[in-house]
């Protein structure tokens, strides 16, 4: 990989951290300012630390070493810089595998939202569909039972790893669930700062899940999603601190964040099939997507 593409990952991975995780920066701004002083000064300085480097860090090498176990924890960090012909057949055998499971955690995430989620509708179809939200068992039910079919064709580890994708999408949105009866616990000041704080990182562990998964969408190696998804999370930090109320103005930035997701996995899928996409299309769809419902925002709020 050069530096071009490299350099354009790497901004692709950085707004698509930052746009995936404005639920997180609105959640953690509305608790922070229910915390004590010498809480929020530990949540600014070390949690900071927690988020970028345990959990942005740790989650993109673990997923590469469980998906890759034969290469060992340092092996999972370095792969993607080894010239071994063994490391570089250990990685393309389980690329697949890795996409696949990844791509249907995401797809899933985007149906569920499409259908279920209370939302600002950008596009008319969205209102549409939001209407037929019985529909969202039956499509993403489907969806599994067509990919599984093809992937069995291949290898029975892929159409295994999409079925643990679909698990994980529902092992997280019921974590999710719950967060949402722990946040009105917080805010109604049943809970203590150190539970809180818990919670926090909790929270941003869970909702971290998005953009790493999808990080893989734009490059296989460690190092640079780790860096990205790390700058991303520095940002969100400080979207917490200071400019939550001006990102609630625009409305439309979610939707531009869970587009990004839908294409994300989908490109993951096709490339588990062995579908070739150059790697500045992942950051080039991200760009587009979310700079074309930034805009929309922008236009409801000016003419307003």
């Amino acid at each position: 990989m050069d530096l071009a593409v490299a350099t354009i990952t790497i901004a692709g991975l950085v707004l698509f951290e930052t746009i995936t995780s404005i639920d997180n920066a609105i959640i953690n701004a509305e608790v922070l300012n229910t915390l004590g002083t010498r809480a929020k000064r530990w949540f600014l300085t070390w949690g900071i630390l927690v988020a970028v480097f345990l959990v942005r860090g740790a989650l993109p090498w673990l997923i590469v070493w469980l998906s890759t176990p034969e290469l060992g924890p340092i092996g999972a960090l370095t792969a993607t810089f080894s010239s071994d012909p063994v490391v570089i057949a250990a990685i393309e055998e389980s690329t697949p595998i890795l996409l696949i499971g990844g791509g249907m955690f995401l797809i899933f995430l985007f149906f569920n939202w499409i259908f279920l989620e209370t939302k600002y509708f950008g596009l008319k179809i969205e209102n549409y569909i939001a209407r037929k939200a019985v529909w969202f068992y039956a499509v993403v039910s489907i969806l599994l039972a067509i990919i599984v079919w093809f992937a069995l064709k291949i290898n029975p580890m892929m159409a295994f790893a999409a079925v643990m994708g679909s698990t994980a999408f529902f092992i997280v949105c019921g974590f999710r669930q719950n967060s949402e009866e722990q946040e009105r616990l917080m805010l109604g000041g049943g809970m203590t700062d150190i539970s809180k704080l818990f919670y926090l990182e909790v929270i941003d562990a869970t909702f971290s899940i998005d953009s790493v998964i999808g990080a893989f969408a734009f490059t296989m190696s460690v190092p640079l999603i780790i860096i990205g998804c790390g700058i991303g999370a520095i940002i969100v930090r400080q979207i917490t601190v200071s400019n939550t109320e001006t990102v609630k103005k625009y409305h439309y930035l979610k939707n531009g964040a869970m587009y990004s997701i839908f294409f994300l996995g989908t490109i993951m899928i096709l490339e588990s099939f062995g579908i070739g996409i150059p790697a500045y299309v992942s950051p080039l769809i991200t760009f587009v997507i979310v700079g074309f419902f930034y805009w929309k925002s922008v236009k409801e709020l000016n003419d307003t």
